[in-house]
């Protein structure tokens, strides 16, 4: 006689084998760290340095998750000169006495090194130039397995380009990677690329959502079947 766990057992593997979980793609902004306080002082240095007031509170807001490009013409309202000569002050700054106004989240690295022991994990982002420093200073050096930014050239978030600039770089289908995000554009990217999304934090209303990062494990468990997929 089947026991009453079989049918559903059969309902798990056949999942498994449709939505094989291999690669957690983390943004950085709102979800491995609280980069407000930085990006607030970054963006405000750069302002300062071309004549314009600090940012707003609606700016500040935008600062978590949009790219530095979108940033400018928020804050430029059309006027391509006032671009340009921000732009030109970002190129010449240095962000790294920013970094230290970065709150990462607890135990970030062994975090991170905990997940990768089932999945791969990539990081997807709308930072450009600052990108490479910043895994430095955070101690993540070679923990992701693909890494994909505005730094690459490609439309930012809420467009799927970077996204799937990562997808292609681990060689992974959309079906069997999941986004974590922490706003409605890392929401609309992940749609757009056809990817499952797991939201972090109040920013971004979900179905798939998580308070903070250290529930994600069970969130993923949650969302995919179990399956022995160490990479011990």
């Amino acid at each position: 006689m089947r026991s009453a766990a079989e049918p559903s057992k059969r309902v798990c593997e056949a999942r498994i084998k449709k939505e094989m979980l291999e690669l957690v793609i983390f943004d950085a902004d709102g979800v491995l760290f609280d980069s407000t306080e930085s990006n607030t002082a970054y963006y405000n240095a750069i302002f300062a340095r071309v004549g314009e007031s600090p940012m707003s509170p609606v700016e500040e807001k935008a600062g978590v998750f949009m790219s530095a490009p979108q940033v400018f013409a928020l804050r430029a309202a059309g006027d391509p000169e006032l671009i340009a000569r921000m732009r030109e002050v970002a190129r010449a700054l240095d962000a790294t006495p920013f970094f230290e106004l970065l709150r990462p989240f607890p135990g970030l690295c062994s975090f991170l090194l905990g997940i990768k022991r089932r999945y791969r994990i990539g990081l997807a982002t709308n930072r450009s130039a600052t990108i490479p420093a910043i895994i430095d200073y955070l101690g993540l050096t070679g923990v992701f397995d693909a890494i994909a930014s505005v730094r690459d050239k490609v439309k930012p978030k809420p467009a799927p380009d970077i996204l799937e600039l990562c997808l292609k770089r681990a060689s992974v289908a959309p079906a069997n990677a999941v986004y974590v995000g922490d706003s409605e554009t890392d929401r609309l990217a992940s749609e757009a690329a056809q990817l499952n999304f797991i939201a972090v934090g109040e920013r971004v209303d979900h179905n798939n959502s998580i308070a903070r990062l250290d529930e994600l494990p069970a969130a993923l468990e949650r969302l995919f079947c179990p399956l022995a997929q160490s990479r011990d």
